[in-house]
């Protein structure tokens, strides 16, 4: 049990100056922000999900006493609480099979990534309030932070005027960044828990075997909460807020399932290298790209589409 407590008190310690190094405003602070619940989901996988519980509370209440109460509050809900979740979820295993021939069954990859697609979106709507009560308000609200974010980037003058071109952008930005914050978190929190993963398997403490990814599929119920998110982005107010932004986690999750139908459909491929590196770097230079790979997931979800590529590679039968 020492052992658990010491663990959880160094991950909490590390996760919360990953978390603080934001302040400095660097490229390189802005990337070790996100990997703030790294620690936390590490020493979860590698000792316990109670180690990761020490880690995310030690690591809140280290930022509560240095910054104030809020952080506190925070880094709990936001960093903390979502990640513990992901790795103790990781780690649930059933018993499975009979005459005498047991094995374990992991808790499915593909639920843990709708689990951090909606655990984002539940976090991005949680800031909604904070912005306004009301549809109206919450534009306006993220609007005045948006450029308050522009004139402190730009070195503006408090009365200088937003130049057109950058309020047209800002416009854009009003609609597009909350879905697109809620699919940016779960990118964080999957990536999160993959590299933990990694790590902890190459220390040998991990107890689940190491997933084949490119076999990733989604829950039965996805499609269909899909369906709802997207039907209610067209309600009036708040609830078509809340919807795209549910909407846009899931789509995010779509998008990996994309990304793991083409990893499958590759496979053997001399192409291969080329083609997931160029598919990984459009994503992350051009942005856009993801909704192919999101509508490749979905197209694969419907007509299953790396069993028709592999039922295609499968040698033909012999005749007899």
């Amino acid at each position: 049990m020492m052992q658990i407590v010491l663990v959880g008190l160094g991950a909490g310690i590390a996760a919360a100056l990953l978390f603080a190094s934001v302040a400095s405003g660097s490229h390189l602070a802005t990337l070790l922000f996100c990997l703030a619940p790294l620690p936390i989901v590490i020493a979860a996988l590698g000792w316990s999900h109670l180690a990761g519980l020490v880690a995310g509370f030690a690591a809140a209440l280290s930022l509560g006493l240095v910054l104030g109460f809020y952080f506190f509050i925070v880094f709990m809900v936001a960093v903390a609480l979502p990640a513990w979740w992901l790795a103790y979820l990781a780690q649930l295993a059933r018993p499975v099979g009979g005459n005498g021939a047991m094995m374990l069954e992991w808790y499915p990859v593909g639920r843990l990534v709708v689990w951090a697609a909606l655990l984002a979106a539940v976090l991005v709507i949680l800031l909604v309030p904070a912005l306004g009560t009301d549809k109206a308000s919450f534009q306006a609200g993220l609007r005045s932070v948006l450029e308050s974010a522009l004139r402190m980037q730009t070195q503006m003058a408090p009365g200088d005027a937003v130049p057109a071109d950058t309020g047209r952008l800002i416009n854009i930005l009003v609609v597009a960044f909350p879905p697109g914050l809620a699919a940016l978190v779960t990118v964080i929190s999957v990536v999160n828990l993959w590299l933990a993963g990694r790590i902890v398997g190459l220390s040998g403490r991990l107890n689940r075997p190491w997933p084949d990814l490119s076999t990733l599929t989604l829950p039965p119920l996805t499609p269909g909460l899909l369906a709802l998110a997207l039907a209610g982005a067209f309600l009036p107010d708040l609830g078509g807020v809340v919807s795209t932004i549910v909407a846009a986690s899931l789509l995010m999750a779509y998008a990996l399932l994309g990304f793991a139908v083409l990893h499958a459909i590759t496979r053997g491929a001399g192409y291969r290298g080329a083609a997931l590196a160029g598919a990984y770097a459009a994503v992350v230079v051009l942005g856009w790209p993801v909704l192919a790979a999101s509508l490749l997931g979905l197209a694969d979800a419907a007509f299953n589409i790396r069993a028709r590529v592999a039922a295609g590679r499968a040698p033909p039968n012999p005749r007899t």
